[in-house]
């Protein structure tokens, strides 16, 4: 890569080295499925601890659990089809994959990991194939605008990546290896340790694929729809990927808690096109927070970090570019407890984007400073939380959103929420300042969403039904007359969202469905719908437990899409089912066996790229 490009072998090294000498620590495994469990803690949502059931937002929590449940070999195939979600990939492993949530930009949805904001500040975009799925403990996703709490780019949501963590007093080692269709293998190892107030932890993740060919056009077009390609190029697109993770913390005393992590992610990717074929990618967040309990009612925590974001571009082995930026984050917080069931929150964040590239920008860096302030309360049946933010931007001034949101219970296990929240997208660099392409003069996307709920909660099941509408003004679009992006456009989503987990007849269900209506509100394409979204989408996993055997079933299915802004490439519907075995052969060996789009179902999410067809994947989980 451009900058020093490390191997990670040291510290690979000394991962398998201390995984493999650590002492095994004996215990009952936890049970491979269960129902989803509306008391678990989540932070997203508020910026402070709080469960799924009393969380006013739409929030779904997958964990550990369910990540190796579901035996996922990608962070896009882990998400994919949930409620809210639609994703569009350029073929396989490794392939740009861009994320939609309620019908919002790809670039209009936060994503945090370990409380790091990622995302290229050139492009907008998260590389969500370059994030390892091995490494990632929990994930939560809370549906709908998030400005007031988190800033820039929170129109559609929050989603917040927490890589692997151990509690356990002692030493916890781990491995897997794998391998299965088109040449992938695979391998890890990791642990975790603590002693006393300190606490460690690593893991590694190699992936291999020779992959396939990722471009289905058959004969010679003159940049054949999102290949851009001249002429086919019929070899296998394969990928490489090496991931650490590193984390590390000390309790000072009951007050006083530090906690380090860095998390680094490279890749070699092969794929068709004129411009570039190969790119080498990097990822890496590095943060800590420290923490201090001032009292029975006061806490307060300043948490920092950096997000780097590389790529070299290549065509045919000779430099075709590289672009690299570095966002850094700061945020104090200090979360009062007013009485019980009242918190009153306020902060202060810092950002900035730092962009290096061989492309000359007229401008390279930008800050943003803001405050935010919130307050949650219960009240007997009713619970209310309101929040505000003010964000002031070196590029695109002064922004201030805010959030109010309502609940009740009425018995039986029901509640009802309402909600509003107005949110904002910076404009990238690239939309900016790209050399005759960016609009220096564009304003941020303005929005505001209006949501209701209505969940309930029962012995063995929780369902429940969020409907939304949000109307976006300003949207960055191409305008014609100026021949650059520009503020002329706006956008109206609406759409709602079910789900439902629990136990029936000794299987447990974790469902969801989502409907979507789009239109673009003015210009040339008035009416029509938003690209790439698809318009209906379900998810079904299904999971049962038969003594040493556990067995499982997902299925995906999606309904037609658009896939350019004119609405003239329709992309049909879908639906894939993946099966899934475990066989526990010792309480520290697991073996699991996975059939992947089972029925070789031919689709495709983004014009002329193919999405894998089936294939079948073995790993040997190590785990006492």
């Amino acid at each position: 890569m451009r900058s020093t490009r490390s191997t990670l072998a040291a510290a690979v090294a000394a991962a398998l080295s201390l995984s493999t000498l650590a002492p095994a620590v004996h215990a009952d495994p936890a049970p491979r499925v269960q129902a989803t469990d509306l008391d678990e803690v989540v932070v997203t949502a508020t910026r402070t601890t709080t469960t799924v059931a009393e969380a006013l937002a739409p929030v779904e929590v997958i964990d550990r659990a369910a990540i190796e449940r579901s035996q996922a070999r990608s962070l896009p195939d882990l998400l994919r089809g949930r409620a809210g979600i639609s994703l569009s990939r350029q073929g396989g492993a490794g392939k740009l994959t861009t994320l939609f949530m309620r019908g919002a930009e790809s670039d209009q949805t936060v994503v945090l990991v370990d409380g790091v904001k990622m995302g290229s500040s050139t492009s907008g975009l998260v590389s969500w194939q370059n994030l390892p799925v091995e490494l990632i403990e929990r994930i939560e996703i809370v549906r709908g605008p998030r400005s007031s709490l988190y800033g820039a780019d929170a129109i559609g949501g929050v989603i917040q990546i927490f890589t692997r963590r151990g509690e356990a007093e002692g030493w916890t080692p781990r491995a897997h290896v794998g391998g299965g269709s088109n040449g992938a293998h695979e391998f890890g190892t990791g642990f975790d340790g603590r002693s006393g107030r300190g606490w460690f932890g690593a893991d590694y993740s190699f992936q291999r694929t020779e992959g396939y060919d990722s471009c289905n056009v058959a004969t010679p077009t003159p940049f054949a729809g999102g290949c851009f390609i001249s002429e086919p190029e019929p070899d296998r697109d394969g990928y490489v990927q090496d991931a650490l993770s590193l984390r590390g913390g000390y309790d000072f005393g009951e007050a006083w808690k530090l906690a380090l992590h860095a998390t680094r992610s490279e890749g070699e990717n092969e794929f068709d096109g004129n411009f570039s074929n190969y790119s080498e990618t990097l990822q890496q967040v590095v943060g800590g927070t420290l923490s201090w309990q001032a009292g029975d009612r006061t806490r307060v925590s300043l948490a920092a970090g950096r997000n780097t974001d590389e790529s070299d571009q290549y065509s045919d082995g000779t430099p075709a570019g590289w672009f690299g930026t570095d966002r850094d984050s700061a945020t104090l917080q200090a979360d009062f407890d007013l009485a019980p069931g009242r918190v009153f929150t306020v902060g202060a964040d810092w950002l900035r984007d730092q962009v290096e590239s061989d492309t000359a920008y007229d401008v390279d860096t930008r800050s943003n400073r803001a405050a935010f302030a919130q307050y949650q309360g219960r009240f007997g049946a009713h619970s209310l939380q309101a929040s505000a933010r003010h964000d002031d931007n070196d590029q695109f001034g002064e922004h201030t959103t805010g959030g109010l949101a309502w609940g009740l219970e009425f018995g039986g296990g029901w509640r009802v929420n309402a909600g509003w929240g107005s949110a904002f997208k910076a404009p990238t660099f690239n939309e900016l300042y790209y050399p005759f392409f960016g609009n220096p003069e564009l304003g941020p996307e303005e929005s505001e969403t209006t949501e209701l709920g209505i969940a309930w909660r029962g012995a063995a099941w929780d369902l429940r039904l969020d409907a939304f509408e949000t109307e976006v003004d300003d949207l960055i679009a191409f305008d014609a007359a100026l021949g650059l992006p520009n503020n002329i456009e706006r956008a109206r989503m609406r759409g709602a969202e079910l789900s439902a987990h629990g136990e029936l007849a000794g299987w447990f269900v974790d469902a969801s469905a989502g409907w979507l209506d789009t239109e673009n509100g003015s210009g040339f394409n008035a009416g029509n719908e938003l690209p790439r979204r698809a318009g209906e989408s379900a998810r079904v996993d299904v999971d049962r437990s038969f003594g040493r055997w556990n067995l499982g079933v997902t299925g995906v299915a999606e309904g037609a899409r658009w896939d350019d802004v004119a609405n003239t490439i329709r992309l049909p519907g879908y639906a894939t089912f993946d099966l899934r075995a475990e066989y526990v052969l010792t309480p520290a060996l697991t073996l699991q066996a996975k059939l992947a789009n089972a029925f070789d179902r031919d689709y495709e999410t983004a014009a002329f790229y193919n999405e894998p067809g089936r294939e079948w994947h073995l790993t040997l989980r190590w785990a006492p």
